[in-house]
């Protein structure tokens, strides 16, 4: 019994260190891709800043290779956070990753030989290096210029018609919400004919001018009229009838 509580002991000991173990070397891994990430940013920024000053303090074929590559660099950047956005939401622009990664590692080739021909000692033989350079360069933005904006046209085309579903539920739900109106309506055309069959109503009631006991009826013959008796008539104000005058 004591063996088997100092072996399940044993195994619970094992299991957590095993546990803490796994997560200190995931802990480190995502510390060093943390790093890593914010050396390169900081090596890209360090790098653009340096291209930025050569091709604004330069001239010649040295600040050309620097605005190419500043270029070359900018265009390809932007596009890739275009489709890596646009993929979260829309599966069908994997493909158009996969895409550009191959332009990506036509890129990084110009982006080194960019680098190398800043590098060259021979001024003449890179300024006959350079339109080769330059057509390259303007077929990889070009292209990846394409892949972006279509990204991007996608992606609004799809907020478009998103919105366009959302505007017409919203009419119909606002049409729902105000609903009071036709019953309004309903309400006033009952209203109405219920008005005018009220107004109606004293036309045959009992005691209405020309209806009410001793009057004429329609249909009757012609009839004499009996003046009311002055001392026995009460009046809507009198409570009682005024007595019979003395005599």
């Amino acid at each position: 019994m004591d063996a088997t509580i100092v072996t399940i002991l044993a195994l619970l000991f094992l299991s957590f260190v095993a546990l803490g173990i796994y997560a200190t070397v995931k802990v480190a891994k995502a510390a060093k891709r943390g790093v890593d990430r914010t050396i390169d940013q900081a090596r890209r920024t360090v790098e653009d800043t340096t291209l930025r000053a050569k091709s604004l303090g330069q001239i010649g074929v040295a600040a050309e290779l620097a605005k190419l590559r500043l270029a070359l660099r900018g265009s390809m950047r932007a596009t890739q956070d275009a489709l890596q956005a646009g993929a979260v939401e829309d599966a069908s622009l994997r493909e158009s990753l996969d895409l550009f990664a191959r332009l990506s590692a036509h890129g990084r080739e110009l982006d080194e030989d960019l680098r190398r021909m800043e590098r060259e000692p021979d001024k003449a033989y890179v300024a006959a290096q350079l339109p080769a350079l330059t057509e390259r360069t303007e077929r990889i933005t070009g292209s990846a210029g394409a892949l972006r904006q279509a990204a991007r046209d996608r992606a609004r085309r799809f907020a478009e018609d998103d919105l366009e579903t959302l505007s017409a539920q919203i009419d119909v739900e606002t049409g729902a919400l105000r609903h009071w109106t036709t019953d309004d309506r309903t309400t006033t055309g009952t209203s109405g004919r219920t008005g005018a069959s009220q107004d109606a109503w004293y036309e045959s009631a009992p005691g209405a001018p020309g209806q009410g006991p001793g009057q004429p009826q329609a249909g009757d013959g012609p009839q004499a009229i009996t003046a009311p008796d002055p001392r026995t008539t009460a009046y809507p104000w009198e409570k009682t009838a005024r007595p019979e005058s003395a005599g």
